[in-house]
C-alpha cells in the first residue's frame, strides 16, 4: 500500500530532510524491507565508537533501550506484514481525507496554528502540519508527515468496516520506523518516537492510567522489558514520548469503556494513532472527545486501483474470466465494484480464485444482488481457500472441513464472550474440567500409587497398611486432580522465556544459599551428631534448597506451589522480593509470539516442574539411606519425586492444562488435538494474526462470519 509521491514543498520534501529516506519513499512505503532497520543498529555501533573516542561524549541508556525496541518492533510487523501480504508485490494505495464526521475538535486545534507554542514539535525531517496541507488528503507518506508534523500529536484514524484500518496502521508504523532509522545523528533519532502498536482490550482506565497500562504491555509483549528495571524503562519511554503508540480497537470495547479510554488518553505524554470504526468513533464523541485530535478517514478503493492490485497477482496474460472481471471493475458500477472498494475483499477475492477460476461469476447480479453478497460469498469461502492445495505448494496437513469446523468453534466462542484477542491458556475454561479431572486422577493413581503402597509394606506389611496404602494414593491422585478446576478460571502468563527464569541475580541467589545451608549444616552437625553425616552428603541434600531458592526468587515460583519443604517464598507475598531479583537488559531481545509461550510452557517450565520433583527425592532420599538404609531412601525419593513431579507438570504447567483441554475438544467439537499447531498453521495462511501472545482473527468480519454460520452441521 503505498501514496503518490509527495508534492514539491510538501513535508516529506523538507529540506531538513537528508538521510536515505529521500531515496527510498518515491512510492510513498518507504519500508522496503530490513535493511532500513539495520541503519538504526549500525549508528548505535557508531555511537559507542565516538563514545570511545570522545571522553567527553556520553551514552543515554534509553537511547540504547530505544533503539534496540525500535529494531524488535521492526522486526516483529515486517513479519506479520508479510504474513498479511501488505507489502509485496505492488500494495494498494492507501488514501484518506480529513473526515468531516463530529469524532474531532476544530482542525486548528490540531495543527496549532496561532496557539503559541505546539505540544508536539515536528520530527526532524519533517515540517509541522497546516490546514493547507491537509486540504486535499494524500496517501501514506502525506499520512506519515501528518504523524510526524501534527502539534497536538494526536491522530484518529477512522473509517467503515473492511476499509483496511489497522493494514494502514501498520504501513504507518512501518513508515515511521523507516524514517527514525534514517536519521544518521543520534541526536535526531533520539527525538523519533518508536512506534509500538497495542491493541486497546483489557484496559480498565479506572483501574490505570494511560502510561501504567502501556508499561504493563509493553513489559509483557517484549523481552527487552523482562526483569530488573524494565517496567522502569518502559515508563521512561512512555513519559518522555520516546514511544509512541498506535492503538487499535477502541470500536470493540463497550462504549462506557471506550469513553473512559478517551478520556484517560487526554494527558497521555506521547504521540498517539487511535484507530477505529467511524460510526463507534461518531458515538464515543458524543461522550468524551480526544482533545486536539485530528481525524482523518480512510476512503475507498478505487476501481482502477483494485484492478491494478489484482493484475499485478496475476500471469502477464490473465484468463478471460479475469479479464472481463478487471475490464467491468473501469468501466461499470455494481454490486463487485461497490464491494472492491475495501482492501478487505480485494485481498479475498485473491485469495479464494486462483488463475483459472471462474471468478467471473461475482458478475451475476442475480446471484449477487448487493455488496455485501459478494463479500458473504468470499467470507465464506476464504477459510476452504486457504486449505486448498495448490500446485507449487505443500500438502496442507488439515483438512478443509476440519479448518472450517475448528475456525467456525473459535469464532463462536469468542463472539459469545464477546471478545477478539484468542488467548490459548484461556481455553482450559471453555469446557468442562470433569473429564480432565478423571483423567488426570487415574494417570497420578496409577502411576505415583504403587511406589508409595510398597514403601509402606516394606515397613509394616500387613493387610490393614495396603489398604490404607491404596486409599491415601488414590486421595492423593484425587487431590492433584483437583487442582485441574483452577484453570477453568482466567490464569495470568508468567513467565516467557529461560530469562524470565534463570536471571544473574537469582541464580547467585540459589547458589549462596545452596552454600550458606550446607556449610552451616557443616559446622553444626558435628557438634550434635557423632559421628555426623559426610560434607558431600550435606551439599548434596541441600543442593534443592539453592534450587527452591533459584525459583522462588523469579518467575518459576509458582512451579513450586504446593511443594513440601521447597515452596517457601512461592507465595504472593513475596512479590516485591521477586521483582528485585528480576533480570537486567539483554541483547537478545524479541517480541513475544504465542508459539513463544507456548513452547516456553511446554518445554522449559515442564522440564523445571519435573526437576523440582527430582529435588525433593533429592532432599529427602539421601538422608534417609544415611539414616536407615538405602533402599528406602530410594522408595521415600521415588514417591517424593513422582508426587511432586505430578503436581508441578500434570496440573501446574498452563500448556499442559491446555494440551489436556485439546484433546478433550477434539472428542467433543472435532478439533485437532494438536490445537497450538493449528493455530499457529492459520495464522500463516492469513487466517488468524498475532497480536503478542494472543491470536486474533485476520478480520473482525471473518470471525463475525464463521460465528454466525457455527451451528451444527
Amino acid at each position: 500500500m503505498s501514496g503518490p509521491r509527495p508534492e514539491a514543498g510538501s513535508a516529506e520534501s523538507d529540506p531538513g530532510d537528508r538521510g536515505p529516506r529521500d531515496a527510498n519513499s518515491a512510492s510513498g512505503n518507504a519500508f522496503h524491507g530490513p535493511t532500513a532497520f539495520q541503519v538504526g543498529d549500525h549508528n548505535t555501533q557508531n555511537i559507542h565508537h565516538h563514545v570511545a573516542h570522545t571522553a567527553a561524549a556520553t551514552v543515554d541508556p534509553l537511547d540504547t533501550t530505544a533503539d534496540e525496541l525500535a529494531r524488535v518492533v521492526g522486526a516483529q510487523w515486517q513479519e506479520e506484514a508479510g504474513l498479511r501480504r501488505l507489502l509485496e508485490p505492488a500494495p494498494l494505495p492507501v488514501r484518506w481525507r480529513v473526515s468531516e464526521r463530529k469524532v474531532a475538535g476544530r482542525v486548528v486545534g490540531a495543527t496549532g496554528e496561532g496557539a503559541g507554542r505546539a505540544r508536539f514539535g515536528p520530527l526532524p525531517g519533517l515540517g509541522p502540519a497546516t490546514r493547507g496541507r491537509l486540504r486535499d488528503g494524500g496517501g501514506l507518506s502525506e499520512l506519515h508527515a501528518v504523524y510526524g508534523g501534527l502539534a497536538s500529536g494526536r491522530l484518529l484514524l477512522v473509517g467503515a468496516p473492511a476499509a483496511g484500518k489497522t493494514a494502514a496502521a501498520v504501513l504507518l508504523l512501518l513508515d515511521a520506523l523507516a524514517h527514525r532509522a534514517a536519521r544518521a545523528a543520534p541526536a535526531d533519532r533520539a527525538r523519533v518516537p518508536v512506534p509500538v502498536l497495542l491493541s486497546l482490550d483489557g484496559w480498565n482506565p479506572g483501574e490505570d492510567t494511560a502510561v501504567d497500562w502501556a508499561a504493563d504491555r509493553l513489559t509483557r509483549q517484549y523481552t527487552l522489558f523482562h526483569g530488573k528495571g524494565g517496567r522502569a524503562r518502559a515508563r521512561q519511554l512512555l513519559e518522555q514520548g520516546r514511544v509512541s503508540l498506535f492503538l487499535d480497537g477502541l470500536d470493540e470495547v463497550t462504549g462506557r469503556l471506550r469513553g473512559a479510554m478517551v478520556s484517560a488518553l487526554e494527558t497521555a505524554p506521547f504521540r498517539l494513532v487511535l484507530v477505529s470504526r467511524a460510526k463507534e468513533a461518531v458515538l464515543t464523541a458524543k461522550k468524551a472527545r480526544l482533545g486536539g485530535a485530528l481525524a482523518v478517514e480512510l476512503q475507498p478503493v478505487r476501481p482502477a486501483d483494485a484492478a491494478g492490485y489484482l493484475l499485478n497477482r496475476l500471469p502477464s496474460t490473465p484468463s478471460p474470466a479475469w479479464q472481463q472481471l478487471t475490464g467491468r471493475l473501469l468501466t461499470e458500477a455494481g454490486p463487485l465494484a461497490a464491494a472492491l472498494a475495501g482492501p478487505l475483499a480485494i485481498a479475498l477475492l485473491r485469495d479464494v480464485y486462483g488463475d483459472d477460476d471462474p471468478v467471473d461469476e461475482l458478475l451475476d447480479t442475480a446471484r449477487f444482488p448487493t455488496p455485501a453478497a459478494v463479500e458473504n460469498h468470499l467470507l465464506d469461502h476464504a477459510v476452504v481457500a486457504a486449505y486448498t492445495r495448490r500446485p507449487g505448494h505443500p500438502r496442507p496437513r488439515y483438512s478443509a472441513r476440519t479448518a472450517e469446523r475448528t475456525l467456525r468453534y473459535l469464532a463462536a466462542r469468542l463472539t459469545q464472550e464477546g471478545a477478539r484477542d484468542l488467548r490459548w491458556w484461556h481455553t482450559p475454561g471453555w469446557t468442562g474440567h470433569r473429564p480432565r479431572l478423571i483423567a488426570v486422577w487415574i494417570v497420578s493413581t496409577v502411576v505415583c500409587g504403587p511406589p508409595g503402597v510398597v514403601m509402606t509394606w516394606s515397613l509394616y506389611p500387613t493387610p490393614l497398611v495396603i489398604v490404607i496404602g491404596t486409599l491415601s494414593a488414590i486421595g492423593g491422585g484425587y487431590g492433584i486432580a483437583c487442582r485441574v478446576a483452577e484453570f477453568s478460571e482466567p490464569q495470568p502468563l508468567s513467565s516467557a522465556g529461560w530469562r524470565d527464569i534463570f536471571t544473574p541475580d537469582t541464580v547467585r541467589s540459589g547458589i549462596r544459599q545452596w552454600l550458606f545451608v550446607g556449610t552451616g549444616l557443616c559446622l553444626l552437625l558435628p557438634l550434635v551428631l557423632d559421628p555426623g553425616p559426610p560434607i558431600w552428603l550435606l551439599y548434596l541434600a541441600t543442593l534443592p534448597i539453592g534450587f527452591s531458592e533459584l525459583l522462588v526468587t523469579g518467575r518459576g515460583h509458582k512451579i513450586l506451589s504446593g511443594t513440601p519443604l521447597l515452596s517457601v517464598g512461592s507465595g504472593r507475598s513475596y512479590d516485591k522480593v521477586r521483582e528485585e531479583f528480576a533480570r537486567p537488559q539483554v541483547v537478545d531481545t524479541r517480541s513475544v509470539g504465542p508459539v513463544d509461550v507456548w513452547r516456553h510452557h511446554i518445554g522449559l517450565r515442564l522440564f523445571l516442574g519435573l526437576l523440582t520433583g527430582f529435588a525433593l527425592a533429592l532432599y529427602i532420599g539421601p538422608i534417609i539411606a544415611w539414616a536407615q538404609y538405602p533402599l528406602l531412601g530410594a522408595m521415600f525419593a521415588l514417591t517424593a519425586a513422582l508426587w511432586t513431579g505430578a503436581t508441578s507438570v500434570l496440573v501446574g504447567n498452563l500448556a499442559v492444562s491446555t494440551a489436556l483441554t485439546a484433546v478433550q475438544l477434539h472428542f467433543e467439537e472435532g478439533t485437532p488435538v494438536r490445537l497450538m499447531h493449528f493455530l499457529e498453521d492459520a495464522r500463516r495462511r492469513n487466517l488468524l494474526r498475532a497480536t503478542g501472545p494472543v491470536y486474533q482473527f485476520r478480520h473482525a468480519r471473518l470471525q463475525e462470519r464463521l460465528a454466525a454460520r457455527s451451528a451444527p452441521e
